[in-house]
């Protein structure tokens, strides 16, 4: 009975937490959604070069070629390192499919 109560009391306060944030929003159809909100932690994530093939679903061999087949692919240079900035690797790869 006590742990039904505090469900409840748990629903209400989620389900006007999202009310809020749609009539807050309600006449801004550009605005970021809740999903939106949570990915902007990845607009300045690095990826290492041995990591990249994680992320792009390819081998390792394939991945350690990248910047010599494809000069176009967005990447940075540190201390003699490969890191690939995680948004822009992102859009490259939309992009590459179109």
């Amino acid at each position: 009975m006590e742990w039904d109560m505090v469900l409840i009391a748990i629903s209400i306060a989620a389900a006007g937490y999202f009310i809020g944030d749609g009539l807050k929003n309600f006449k801004n159809p550009d605005a970021k959604n809740l999903m939106d909100k949570l990915d902007e932690g990845d607009e300045h994530e690095l990826i290492k070069e041995n990591d990249v093939h994680y992320f792009m679903g390819i081998s390792k061999d394939d991945a350690r070629n990248l910047v010599q087949d494809h000069s176009d692919i967005p990447h940075v240079i540190i201390n003699n390192k490969v890191y690939f900035p995680k948004n822009k690797l992102r859009k490259w790869l939309i992009e590459l499919g179109e």
